[in-house]
């Protein structure tokens, strides 16, 4: 068994475009990690922005290669998922058409590229399946409908036939039992492997700041609004409920990925502006576009706690930065930070209300000490549980385990 953890195997990651959102924190994370166990990694995309990446993607420490950047994310606004299967069929086509045989492909969002995969039979295909996307997709109109139906056949079809599938959470795990019905009848069980921070990257905080910060991409599916309504519902408390009212100095930081080429990004960028207007708080209220991990670092250093507003998250790695930088987390009790988030020692699980979030944060308000106590907490909660070392030991476990497999 040493002798097969030791071996080097050559690895190739397929991903469909390599930005800066959670999915792709996990990849990048997942094929540091496994270089670090001495494989040989490649990862192959369909877009990658030298200007707007992950770090160690520049780094050098693995190849990163893209094909297929000229065509198009959507036709008119609409068809992403067709224009994403394509984008990915072209990749995988690229990859093993011009590349040598890998022992390991591993491959996450889009499922269609498996049985392409496939076709090269030494190798092993696995796949982590962040969620269902058809739970993802949107099914509100009879042409929708129509339109997602075979679409949502295929993703099933096509995730049985990994040689192994990972989820991110137990929560995903039920989720996938419950959508993909002819796969659980199968008996095939996708096992947990829960994304990862690297905990090493955070100092303890010096200071902190009356200041929320809310860390998400500008998708309405993240309920950012949540964040600031509540942050206007703790403004208009009673004074008189906060010790030299320091809710007067309290201020809201909403921070996240975004992408010009989006149109939703944009609209919804709009949408939080004037909401914070109307909401009286637009003055205390400060937006940050696309910043990187350096700035988003400082931010985490800065703030009083962290405002996770997603419900129903698959998982969340927003979360985990959080508590790697000594702060505690506001959260929805619902999804993946009920996993990662222990109510009243790292944070607070809450009701997805304005009123459960604002209550929240006025305890944070009222005794700051509070939030550094957790903030303690939360930072060796991580790093027992969730820190890239725990992440890299087990997916390399996984990794070897069906290399094995293939050679047996």
């Amino acid at each position: 068994m040493e002798k097969q953890r030791s071996s080097k195997l050559n690895i190739a990651i397929i991903h469909p475009d390599l930005g800066i959102g959670g999915a792709e924190r996990l990849i990048v994370d997942a094929a540091v990690e496994l270089a670090s166990c001495g494989h040989n990694v490649h990862i192959f995309t369909a877009h990658h922005d030298n200007n707007r990446c992950f770090e160690e993607t520049l780094a050098g420490t693995f190849p990163v290669t893209v094909y297929g950047s000229f065509l198009p994310r959507h036709i008119f606004y609409r068809l992403h998922a067709v224009c994403a299967y394509m984008r990915c069929i072209f990749v995988a086509l690229c990859m093993l058409f011009l590349w040598p045989s890998f022992d390991i492909i591993l491959a996450d969002q889009v499922s269609i590229v498996i049985p392409l995969l496939k076709l090269k039979r030494s190798a092993k295909v696995v796949f982590y399946c962040h969620f269902p996307d058809l739970l993802l997709a949107q099914h509100t109109t009879v042409l929708r409908r129509l339109y997602r139906k075979p679409i949502d056949f295929v993703e099933e079809i096509t995730t049985g036939m990994a040689d192994m599938i990972l989820v991110n959470s137990k929560f995903t795990a039920s989720t996938f039992a419950k959508t993909f019905k002819r796969l659980h009848s199968r008996g095939i069980r996708p096992a947990v492997l829960y994304p990862a921070v690297n905990v090493d990257q955070f100092d303890k905080p010096h200071s902190s700041k009356l200041s929320f910060l809310s860390i998400n991409r500008f998708e309405r599916k993240k309920s950012i609004e949540l964040a600031v309504s509540a942050f206007a519902m703790l403004h208009a408390l009673d004074g008189h409920t906060f010790q030299n009212n320091n809710v007067a100095d309290a201020t809201l930081t909403i921070a996240g990925g975004y992408d010009k080429r989006l149109r939703e990004n944009v609209e919804y960028l709009e949408e939080l502006k004037m909401l914070a207007e109307r909401e009286g708080v637009s003055h205390r209220v400060n937006f940050i576009t696309s910043c990187s991990t350096t700035e988003r670092n400082a931010l985490l250093s800065q703030c009083l706690c962290v405002i996770y507003t997603p419900k129903d998250e698959h998982f969340g790695i927003v979360p985990l930065e959080a508590m790697a930088a000594y702060k505690p987390v506001i959260a929805c009790n619902s999804g993946g930070p009920v996993e990662t988030v222990i109510d009243g020692v790292t944070g607070f699980l809450c009701d997805s209300t304005p009123q459960s979030f604002s209550l929240a944060m006025a305890k944070f308000i009222q005794d700051p000490e509070m939030a550094k106590r957790m903030g303690e907490e939360a930072k060796q909660h991580v790093t027992e549980s969730f820190s890239t070392k725990i992440f890299g030991q087990h997916l390399n476990k996984y990794i070897v385990n069906i290399a094995s497999n293939k050679e047996d």
